[in-house]
């Protein structure tokens, strides 16, 4: 159900209409370098500014174009030779994606991406955004689309400069990173940019510019697909969604810590889902929750939905009186602007610390943004999520078996110190410190032949702090259990907690244990063995 909370409407105004003025130039520029031109960059503000706040999780979010999503978008629009019916089906199809990603309730899951591979495809997605600016900064557009390609043309523009763009575009970058703070309140620096550039553009001439842009209300786009495109449709689609949702949902965490509140990961989903498919059907770009005009937002008095919609609705009245005067603005300004959009999606205060923190996660990053460069995205996160699962794993399995390799078993009272005391080396005692994994099971067998020693009478496996076991530890399991039974050591299983019972029952790999040395508490089974160990020792004298 859509609510609504007016109790702060005055801040939701000027939040919202603060908002509309920074997204203002990032939609101009977002469009251009999108490939489908700058009024498919407003409409994406529009539509998706407005809907996806309507139906969305998260109040003071602002959502719009992004510098991810128009990267995946322009490479789906290069590959797709600028088809307009195909390259928006991908939008649409996003858009269902992420509706699905809701109610299917995978936000949590979407989180749990590690912060090293978040860092090095966006870090990427940065560097690829600033490949793609300077050769435009020089007033030279590259041949092809992709990272590549916009490489390869530059040394080409730095050779052949166009003095106009060059000078314009260098004050525009001088602009957009050094503008006061105390200004960047009332006149934002994107904007001041994008004002000053332009003005410059009638002073120096001979900078390209956009040339005429459409105006009016954008046409409907019928969604279509044929078998030849459907797999490469289908890939920039869930590219769109899954970067798209990562996107916002990190933003929203923004929002929360700002605003002491907590988004609803799902419905945020949904709402963007639904945003970006209206996009998609209008011809405008995809995008997601805005860092950039969220902070914004928040800092102006944003708190609700209100302000996100009120943004939409400004940039709605912009595009529908002042779109012809767009027309004058130069590429070089819009690359300017973008090269520093790209420069803030670049996580440097990361890497200005990395070499203090664990190499493996640097070693981590600097893959991901590699790969995110030079290979593709979905290649990067997949790749850098196996390579975190697996140190995860690794990490794990090496604590679990330094935990079961300690020569000191941990124990709780005095009682059990003084049973091993008496035992005199014939209790061979396994703490199992927590879950047994996979990552663990290979050596977990080793690790017990190496402890069990000649003299030893009885081997004691205590479960009580194994909450579950996988299939590859239970099998680890039988097979101590077994090799101790031919040994002619007794084996006696503690703390075993239902649902690991559950499991090595369903695999038969508690067919060594013996009912009669189960016990429910250690202490007990310590007890039954030092009477054994100490009748035993009386027989023989």
């Amino acid at each position: 159900m859509i609510s609504f909370d007016s109790k702060n409407l005055k801040g939701d105004i000027y939040g919202g209409l603060t908002a509309g003025v920074v997204a203002l130039p990032l939609a101009l520029a977002f469009g251009e370098a999108s490939g489908a031109g700058p009024i498919a960059g407003l409409w994406g503000a529009i539509i998706l500014g407005f809907f996806a706040p309507l139906f969305g999780g998260t109040g003071a979010q602002i959502s719009g174009p992004t510098g991810p999503m128009v990267v995946i978008f322009a490479g789906a629009f290069s590959s797709l030779s600028g088809d307009l019916s195909l390259v928006f089906t991908a939008v649409v199809l996003a858009g269902l994606l992420q509706i699905s990603f809701g109610v299917f309730k995978l936000g949590q899951y979407i989180r749990l991406v590690p912060y090293p591979v978040v860092s090095g495809f966006m870090s990427g997605i940065g560097v690829i955004i600033i490949a793609l600016q300077l050769a435009r900064l020089f007033g030279h557009e590259p041949e092809a689309g992709g990272t590549i390609p916009a490489l390869s043309a530059i040394p080409n523009a730095v050779m052949n400069p166009n003095i106009a763009a060059v000078s314009i575009g260098l004050i525009t970058l001088i602009v957009v990173f050094f503008w006061p703070k105390k200004l960047n309140r009332y006149i934002p620096n994107a904007l001041a940019g994008l004002i000053i550039g332009t003005v410059l553009a009638f002073f120096i001439q001979g900078s390209p510019t956009l040339g005429n842009i459409p105006t009016g209300l954008p046409s409907f786009i019928m969604p279509s697909l044929t078998r030849d495109t459907f797999a490469i449709v289908l890939e920039a689609a869930f590219i769109l969604a899954l970067l798209g949702s990562l996107d916002s949902l990190l933003t929203s965490l923004v929002a929360d810590n700002m605003t002491s509140t907590r988004h609803n990961s799902d419905r945020e989903l949904m709402g963007q889902g639904v945003g970006n498919s209206l996009a998609g059907l209008f011809g405008a770009i995809p995008g997601a929750g805005a860092t950039m005009c969220t902070v914004v937002n928040i800092r102006s008095g944003g708190e609700t939905k209100i302000s996100g919609m009120l943004h939409a609705i400004m940039m709605l009245i912009i595009v529908m009186l002042l779109v012809p005067l767009a027309s004058q603005i130069p590429h070089a300004v819009l690359a300017a602007i973008l090269f520093k959009v790209g420069y803030d999606i670049i996580d440097i205060s990361y890497l200005k610390r990395a070499h203090k923190g664990p190499r493996w996660d640097l070693a981590l990053m600097v893959s991901v943004l590699g790969l995110t460069v030079f290979v593709d995205l979905i290649t990067a996160v997949a790749v850098g999520v196996i390579m975190a699962a697996l140190a995860f794993v690794k990490k794990l399995a090496d604590d679990q078996l330094a935990a079961i390799g300690e020569t000191q078993p941990r124990v709780t009272t005095n009682e059990e110190k003084e049973i091993l005391k008496r035992a005199n080396g014939r209790i061979t005692m396994f703490d199992f410190g927590g879950p047994l994994s996979f990552g663990a099971a290979a050596d977990l067998g080793h690790q017990v032949k190496e402890r069990v020693r000649g003299e030893t009478r009885a081997v004691v496996l205590d479960f009580t702090r194994v909450p579950f076991i996988d299939v590859s530890a239970a099998m680890a399991v039988e097979t101590i259990s077994c090799d101790t039974q031919k040994a002619g050591k007794a084996l006696y299983v503690t703390g075993m907690k239902p649902k690991v019972r559950q499991v090595l029952n369903v695999l038969n790999a508690d067919c060594c244990f013996l009912e009669d040395n189960q016990y429910e508490e250690r202490i007990e089974a310590l007890r039954h063995i030092l009477e054994i160990i100490e009748k035993e020792r009386m027989d023989q004298t």
